[in-house]
């Protein structure tokens, strides 16, 4: 199953930075048994939020030339909050380091300026023809569709140069 748990993302500094957000309502499907009678958000879809927004950091300022950019590793994750329904989650992701295939990120999560979890994270970005080269309409494919979802994410006016 695939969460999308970006909602809009408000700002994005190409190379640098982004800002986005994850609004949790009281509908998400895993809340009812996480867990009844206080339902928060798990702290592993906390941290798939940094990784999501991150991704879209790394997309976004290579101009979509990769088509899979997945999580690699993670480091020093600190939790210091819950989030519960109600309440948006503000996820930031800077770029520390460019090494090759691999990126890595600092990450922070806050609702109302408050930190909630903080984490380091290397994604790393291929493409599938990378392996096969018969797999370049594939990529092509999955490149159209990020591009068509991050239309939907971004305003207009939030990527900055």
């Amino acid at each position: 199953m695939y969460f999308s748990l970006i909602d809009r993302i408000e700002s994005l500094e190409l190379g640098k930075q982004i800002v986005a957000t994850k609004s949790l309502s009281l509908s998400e499907e895993y809340l009812k048994d996480h867990f009844p009678n206080f339902p928060v958000m798990p702290g592993v879809l906390m941290l798939e939020a940094l990784t999501q927004a991150s991704a879209w950091l790394i997309r976004v300022s290579e101009n979509f030339a990769h088509s899979i950019v997945v999580l690699k590793e993670v480091g020093n994750v600190k939790y210091a909050r819950f989030v519960q329904p109600g309440q948006t989650l503000t996820i930031t992701a800077s770029i520390v380091k460019e090494d090759g295939a691999l990126v890595k990120l600092k990450t922070e999560g806050t609702v109302d300026g408050q930190t909630n979890l903080k984490a380091q994270i290397v994604l790393a970005r291929y493409n599938l023809s990378d392996a096969d080269p018969l797999l370049l309409p594939k990529d092509q494919k999955v490149i159209e569709e990020l591009k068509e979802r991050f239309k939907l994410l971004c305003p207009s006016g939030a990527v900055y140069h």
